[in-house]
């Protein structure tokens, strides 16, 4: 069995720790790690409640696989994700209220907030529409993950990554904070944005910034 029973256990414990703090709701989440030449994936339609280490998914990046379960239906962007972004080794993706509420607007998060640059960039983009689990989608996604390391997806939710399962999971909870914030401006106009200048001198303040291992 590929990854330990440590990691693969991680991963539960975080997914229920996603529906508990109403980051997400069911099952419809996924999350993944890098394991090797792959990565370890939540399986598709498992409660989290009901889900033991070995039920998680392993996954190669050459279309091998490991586990009697089928991964969750979003592997492809987990997969293409990762091999994307070396510097990244977990994967978060989920439903949640504002975000989502953003989402099907089509919204990404401008610079609002000075927290926005602890997505890496001066904005956290949506990325087009596209059906669930399709190549297509997974194309989108990376595109928005360009300099990024959280993105919106249009009518569906949104994905945040780490060099850690535990940044993933940190940053999933304050792009959901900024979504937030953003929804509680809106209903007065959009909101006074921050400058590219300002921006810019916070991504080099940030660096190394959020939560501590």
């Amino acid at each position: 069995m590929k990854g330990s029973v440590e990691v693969r256990q991680a991963i539960i414990d975080a997914c229920l720790e996603m529906n508990s703090s109403g980051l997400n709701q069911g099952t419809s989440g996924n999350i993944s790690v890098r394991e090797g030449d792959g990565i370890l994936i939540t399986p598709s339609g498992q409660p989290y409640a009901k889900m033991k280490p070995e039920d998680i998914v392993w996954l190669g990046f050459d279309g091998s696989r490991e586990g009697a379960l089928k991964p969750s239906t979003e592997f492809r962007f987990h997969l293409d994700i990762l091999r994307e972004k070396p510097e990244m080794n977990a994967v978060v993706h989920a439903h949640p209220t504002a975000c989502t509420t953003l989402a099907i607007m089509g919204k990404g998060i401008p610079p609002l907030h000075y927290m926005v640059a602890v997505a890496g960039g001066h904005d956290i983009r949506c990325a087009p529409y596209a059906t669930f689990g399709t190549a297509e989608l997974s194309e989108h996604a990376v595109a928005a993950l360009d300099g990024r390391a959280a993105c919106l997806l249009a009518h569906h939710g949104m994905i945040a990554c780490g060099a850690t399962l535990d940044k993933a999971m940190w940053l999933a909870v304050e792009v959901e904070a900024l979504a937030k914030q953003y929804l509680g401006c809106l209903p007065f106009g959009e909101p006074p944005l921050l400058s590219t200048e300002e921006i810019d001198r916070v991504l080099e303040k940030v660096k190394g910034y959020g939560l501590q291992e």
